[in-house]
């Protein structure tokens, strides 16, 4: 778990007490004014409380510039930003016809496979001119084309499962697969730290939920333990089903999940896993199978696999994957399935597309060849930001890198100082984080090259310094940066076939 410094969480506590004690000193007066003027809504309940939206108001629209920037170009390493202007002090944004071109720091193209690619574009243009943009049905209509099934059984072998099921959204995968596969009677045990998609699916189910310590497998054999032994509530009848949710690499952590651990527990007290694998499958592991790959887990001790095609593989959607009775079961149940437009063919024909490439199948190297460098990027970077002094939490080979800023004043401030210096970072910020962790979170990418990744660096050690970031004790950022330069540079040197 993070552990704040104390002089980092005192002056956090005292700005958002400023922040809250201003903010309803001018709600009171704002009250006041109201009370003078006629409204054209009398009678009418308002439909957010000033409770509700206090923080998007006094807070919030404080920083609105850095975040949802609009683009205009493909989100590859280097895209352009929109410029937004704002009369009304953010309250609205409106946008201009100015642009920047930025590194991008921020999406989830973590194989490149984002923006053209030579084997993938062409193939996705040819379904596009054959299919069309979309089925305009369901699957279960005339949604259902021959790529998507050609789809499923290419997902359904990467991940090494007998069979899957594609969905148009990748968090509606979670959001509607849970609410079917558990219902009353049942009991979920779910990471503290797990994604919004699945704790909404959780709560549509009508299940149980118990929460286990972040990664912490000894606790959630606490809770296991404890629940059975106790049963349902005031009926104490044995639970109908038990399942634990968890995700392969956590998207605000950057962390991987203790899969071997959590699954012996599992085995030890008959309850299913459930894993979502959105940020780690292509991303991670030696042919970009995911964290069990990586981590020597058997996909047969995973009972439902879950993941999304919107990072690793340049697409849209979501899938699930488990035994042929469990894919069969939810073609008849899934709303997301029974209800839902189709993925869109050249969207499936991205990802089988990608998939081949990742797996070599396309007769180059190229694949592994970006599994490798994302692999050696992410690990340079983070070591590189740990050295400047950063307080950086997650773990080695992921490529998703938070670097703590705790202050809320620190938020906009390393945002628009970034952005000053054409590096593009997204911010995460309460309610995506605990109200006191804010961070800057970084998505690396097999495509940076060595200079990109020096620029940043070099951007972002220069704005940890003004704004005062560099928690933790700091080194010579010169030499570091010169190390990891002829380092990076000697791991690069890999012979295409």
């Amino acid at each position: 778990m993070i552990k704040i410094p104390y002089f980092s969480a005192l002056s956090t506590y005292f700005s958002f007490g400023l922040f809250f004690v201003f903010g309803h000193v001018r709600d009171f007066f704002r009250k006041i004014l109201d009370f003078f003027h006629s409204s054209n809504l009398q009678g009418y309940a308002p439909i957010c409380s000033g409770q509700e939206d206090f923080y998007i108001r006094r807070l919030y629209h404080r920083i609105q510039d850095c975040f949802g920037r609009p683009i205009s170009s493909a989100p590859d390493v280097w895209f352009d930003i929109v410029h937004r202007y704002s009369n009304d002090h953010n309250k609205t944004m409106k946008r201009t016809s100015k642009v920047t071109r930025c590194l991008n720091l921020g999406s989830y193209n973590y194989l490149g496979f984002a923006a053209a690619d030579e084997y993938c574009t062409p193939r996705v243009i040819e379904t596009l001119n054959r299919f069309s943009p979309s089925t305009c049905s369901p699957r279960v209509d005339g949604g259902t084309t021959t790529l998507h099934k050609e789809l499923e059984e290419c997902v359904a072998n990467f991940v090494g499962k007998p069979a899957a099921l594609v969905f148009g959204m990748g968090y509606a995968t979670n959001a509607a697969t849970l609410p079917v596969l558990i219902g009353k009677g049942g009991l979920i045990i779910s990471d503290s730290l797990n994604h919004n998609s699945i704790i909404n699916g959780a709560r549509g189910s009508g299940a149980t939920i118990r929460v286990f310590q972040h990664n912490t497998p000894s606790h959630l054999e606490e809770v296991l333990r404890q629940h059975i032994a106790e049963g349902q509530p005031r009926t104490h009848r044995p639970w109908k089903k038990i399942v634990v949710l968890v995700e392969g690499i956590y998207s605000m952590e950057g962390e991987l999940c203790k899969l071997p651990e959590i699954v012996a527990v599992c085995k030890k007290y008959k309850a299913y896993v459930y894993l979502d694998e959105a940020h780690s499958i292509g991303a991670v592991g030696k042919t970009g199978k995911g964290v069990c790959e990586l981590l020597g887990v058997d996909t047969a001790d995973v009972d439902v696999m879950m993941g999304t095609f919107t990072k690793s593989f340049g697409s849209c959607g979501g899938y699930i994957a488990g035994s042929k009775e469990l894919i069969q079961y939810l073609e008849y149940t899934s709303p997301a399935h029974l209800y839902a437009t189709s993925i869109s063919p050249p969207a499936a024909q991205q990802i089988i597309s990608s998939i081949r490439v990742i797996l070599g199948e396309d007769g180059s190297g190229r694949g592994a060849e970006k599994l490798a460098r994302i692999r050696e990027n992410s690990n340079f970077f983070r070591s590189e930001l740990e050295k400047m002094g950063f307080e950086v939490i997650g773990d080695y080979d992921s490529p998703v890198i938070s670097i703590m800023l705790y202050n809320p004043a620190k938020i906009p401030a390393f945002s628009r100082e970034c952005l000053k210096q054409n590096v593009a970072v997204v911010m995460s910020a309460f309610p995506a984080v605990p109200l006191l962790l804010s961070r800057a979170r970084i998505c690396i990418s097999a495509c940076h090259t060595k200079e990109d990744l020096l620029k940043a660096l070099e951007v972002i050690s220069q704005v940890g310094d003004l704004i005062g970031i560099k928690y933790s004790l700091a080194g010579s950022n010169k030499q570091h940066q010169e190390q990891g330069a002829k380092k990076l540079d000697r791991d690069s040197r890999i012979p295409s076939r």
